[in-house]
């Protein structure tokens, strides 16, 4: 699954961002946040109320990407151009099987973040941590998720 995200879902995903947005450090990020959060196989969390392979909360990150004023315009415009509505209980919904969509409100997340985007394993942890917030981080798995999505992307 991680490469069907590396060769179809970025592509997408990346054609409804600014050019900008589109980084190599972007996609390490985001592949191995998919991977800390879903290993790219639960769309849905187990016993858990987040969606996507990046394990967005409807009051979490998706009402924080759809409200923060760097992400808000980008949001909407994919939405818009993904045929949804605004509505922060559509795109919920919407996220748990358009992984483009997904996509994009992962890389707005980190768009969120004053800091650059990390160059390394311990920058990336500590980005992801501030992003994502997670509630039972497991920093154990992170240094061979982050090698392997670094590995991805420089292949």
């Amino acid at each position: 699954m991680i490469d069907h995200i590396n060769d179809y879902v970025f592509p997408a995903a990346f054609s409804l961002l600014p050019e900008k947005m589109d980084t190599p450090e972007a996609r390490v990020m985001l592949l191995a946040i998919g991977l800390q959060e879903s290993r790219f196989n639960h769309r849905a969390q187990i016993r858990g109320p987040a969606k996507s392979f990046w394990q967005f909360e409807k009051g979490g990150g998706v009402k924080g990407v759809l409200s923060h004023y760097a992400s808000a315009p980008h949001a909407h415009d994919a939405l818009l151009t993904l045929n949804y509505t605004l509505s922060s209980a559509e795109a919920y919904e919407a996220i748990e099987h358009n992984d483009t969509l997904a996509c994009v409100f992962a890389r707005l997340l980190l768009w969120t973040l004053p800091s650059p985007l990390p160059t390394t394993s311990e920058e990336g942890w500590a980005q992801y941590i501030d992003a994502w917030r997670p509630g039972k981080p497991k920093a154990e798995t992170w240094p061979a998720f982050y090698a392997q999505a670094s590995a991805l992307c420089a292949a």
